[in-house]
């Protein structure tokens, strides 16, 4: 239709433009107002996808799994510190000599309780120990042993734990009905300058059978000093 049609007025011709015009243009989408979700509706939706990412999986078996158990230390065998002493000497142990005539002077029965301190020892530490309070570092096992593979074994293991700056060990030496090699630590241990103090042990580690040994402690050493 053109502006110069006679049949419409000005006006008119200006209001079918505006007409023609919003029709050809798009229209515009109304905004649309954001969801407001409470926390609750948010947990839900978020469990509702976890459970839908988590189909098909099946959960491990313990029996799967793999138990790693710490490598346990082996304790010292006497015999085996003894035959070592023989074939290539003796560890250094400040050429320490401990005689058998205490031991020889002074046997101990079997089921007899050794106890030793030495003067100036806490009264508290020495409970401690008759106790089975204060951990033990390493034991020794005595059985099978001659008297001189007894001797450098406790010898070694004494020496072994002042090297370590450890001050608690334990002496398995059994009670056989004659006690012998118990008779004999009990001697050897009472001269020994490390020695403070020694207990026959707890009924749970070894009873009467053994002995738990309080030593001093590695800086009182004259080998640690240098």
């Amino acid at each position: 239709m053109s502006k110069h049609d006679s049949s419409l007025s000005k006006d008119q011709y200006n209001l079918l433009k505006d007409f023609k015009k919003q029709i050809n243009q798009p229209a515009k989408a109304e905004p649309v107002a954001p969801v407001v979700k409470t926390a609750e509706q948010e947990q839900a939706e978020d469990l509702d996808l976890f459970r839908k990412q988590m189909q098909g999986v099946q959960k491990i078996k313990s029996g799967n799994t793999v138990q790693l158990d710490k490598p346990r230390k082996k304790k010292p065998d006497a015999q085996i510190l003894a035959k070592r002493a023989a074939a290539t000497g003796p560890m250094e142990t400040e050429a320490m000599a401990l005689s058998d005539t205490q031991a020889m002077l002074n046997p101990v029965g079997s089921q007899a309780n050794l106890s030793y301190r030495i003067a100036t020892l806490q009264h508290k530490v020495f409970e401690d120990l008759k106790a089975g309070n204060l951990r033990w570092f390493e034991a020794v096992d005595l059985h099978g042993c001659t008297v001189e593979e007894a001797r450098q074994a406790v010898l070694q293991i004494i020496q072994i734990a002042k090297d370590e700056n450890q001050n608690v060990i334990k002496i398995v030496h059994g009670k056989g009905p004659e006690a012998i090699l118990k008779t004999y630590v009990n001697g050897w241990l009472r001269q020994h300058r490390d020695v403070l103090a020694f207990v026959s042990a707890p009924e749970k580690q070894g009873g009467t059978g053994a002995v738990l040994v309080l030593l001093k402690r590695a800086e009182k050493n004259p080998k640690f000093k240098q």
